[in-house]
């Protein structure tokens, strides 16, 4: 299977391919940049595995939540492709990427995340995440856009993942107390387990039409200013 993966939800910048079980990435910390970047990138990667667009077989792009901007990047850029191609695509949450990239380099006993990114407007964007049998991040309840003094988590223990935890510390570690192991704050979701996410999406039936490759942003009002947001 040859399946093509892009991330550019954060600061992080990222385009990754998925080839016969091998995935080749291309990944820059570049905020603002990711418009620039992100077609060179895939050119690159096609160029290094020597393949056509016309080869490849599906995508899949961090679908968010996220920047509102890098969020709107990633779906234009694979529905433009996945048009011209007529190739499927899966959408993978930015969250769920976050979680497997912990769990692609960790293998101790503790097997929840706690993923949390800086949704910015003092609030956070939420999703608990635990590692199946197979080693794939799985969500347990939903993800959500909330204050970070309002998380609500499960029975569970685990590990705090992302940028929020470096802005909102004090109040998650009070919020989750003994649930909480360590965090980790410096995490960014990459390409490369947009990638391996989608692969694994792509085999449970998950793929959808370049139509159906929509944005998930979960603020509703992604556009309004802190002012207006209060005032509803």
């Amino acid at each position: 299977m040859k399946l093509l993966a892009v991330e550019t939800a954060t600061e992080a910048c990222s385009a990754a391919l998925f080839v016969a079980g091998g995935i080749l990435e291309r990944f820059e910390i570049a905020p603002q940049q990711h418009t620039k970047l992100i077609l060179p990138m895939i050119d690159s990667l096609l160029a290094e595995a020597g393949l056509k667009p016309a080869d490849l077989d599906a995508l899949a792009f961090g679908c968010g939540p996220g920047s509102f901007t890098g969020v709107r990047i990633a779906t234009g850029v694979i529905q433009g492709i996945a048009f011209g191609l007529d190739i499927p695509v899966v959408p993978v949450s930015t969250l769920a990427a976050l979680a497997q990239g912990f769990f692609n380099h960790n293998t101790a006993e503790l097997d929840v995340v706690f993923a949390a990114m800086d949704a910015r407007l003092g609030e956070i964007f939420w999703g608990v995440y635990q590692r199946d049998s197979q080693g794939f991040a799985q969500l347990i309840g939903q993800e959500v856009v909330t204050p970070a003094s309002l998380v609500v988590a499960p029975e569970l223990r685990g590990i705090g993942v992302g940028s929020a935890w470096s802005v909102y510390q004090d109040e998650l570690q009070l919020r989750l107390d003994d649930k909480l192991s360590y965090f980790e704050a410096q995490h960014l979701p990459s390409a490369r387990t947009v990638a391996k996410l989608g692969v694994h999406g792509f085999a449970q039936g998950l793929a959808v039409g370049a139509e159906l490759a929509m944005p998930v942003y979960l603020r509703d009002k992604v556009a309004k200013t802190e002012l207006e947001r209060k005032s509803v």
